[in-house]
């Protein structure tokens, strides 16, 4: 790696949804120092984790409309058939759907995990429970794209968690995204399910960490094969 890629890699870009709470740390930081010197570095401290939170790395996408690539970064929680939320229009057939946790420490920055039109954008109010568990996919606050893909319709779907209060949507329905492409963000600690029809094969496991944009969750075509796991 040069000097040059080294320097850049160590300024990661920040979300713009994320300045005004850097802003709040920041200035809360400044009024506990004239109090205390130790409530200063704490808030010091938790002014650089804000930043961490909300970075927005740039990533380099596999372009293949074969491959779903992770809509965020975080570790695989399930992966099998489920029904997809009734809102989304998609039926009472099972899809399979792989689903990724985010914890506080997360990049909360999702991108689509494939292109295609955006046909439908439902958001529905719910509970905050631990967005790890099973039933938080239908009883959570949720956000779900529909997305008319090459190989049929998927949806990606926003889920609040216990921390996490606010899901954020940067796009519309009738927009075009391409594979890779950010549409929203979710604070502060969630996770995101993808609903992808029969004929795609699952790429991960229950467990397997998984970046934005760039780790291959699934593969469409008949030569597809699901991949051996090994638990170490």
């Amino acid at each position: 790696m040069s000097l040059v890629d080294t320097i850049r890699n160590a300024f990661v870009p920040i979300n713009r949804e994320g300045w005004p709470f850097i802003a709040g740390f920041a200035g809360v930081s400044v009024v506990l120092g004239v109090f205390s010197t130790s409530l200063f570095w704490i808030g010091v401290i938790l002014t650089a984790w804000c930043a961490y939170f909300f970075r927005d790395p740039e990533r380099v996408t596999p372009v293949d409309d074969r491959l779903v690539v992770s809509p965020a970064d975080g570790i695989v929680s399930a992966v099998g058939p489920a029904v997809p939320p009734r809102e989304l229009g998609l039926g009472e057939t099972e899809m399979t759907r792989i689903s990724v946790f985010m914890n506080v420490f997360s990049c909360h920055v999702n991108r689509s995990p494939v292109r295609g039109r955006i046909v439908a954008i439902e958001h529905r109010p719910g509970k905050f429970l631990n967005a790890e568990l099973d039933k938080a996919s239908a009883e959570n606050e949720r956000n779900g794209l529909v997305i008319d893909s090459p190989h049929g319709r998927v949806a990606a779907v926003q889920i609040a968690g216990l921390v996490a209060r606010r899901i954020v949507c940067w796009t519309e329905a009738g927009n075009d995204i391409a594979v890779g492409d950010r549409f929203g963000l979710i604070r502060f600690g969630s996770r995101v399910d993808v609903y992808l029809p029969q004929s795609a094969v699952a790429k991960v496991a229950i467990g397997q960490t998984a970046v934005a944009g760039e780790t291959i969750i699934a593969e469409f075509g008949a030569q597809a094969v699901s991949p051996l796991v090994r638990v170490s």
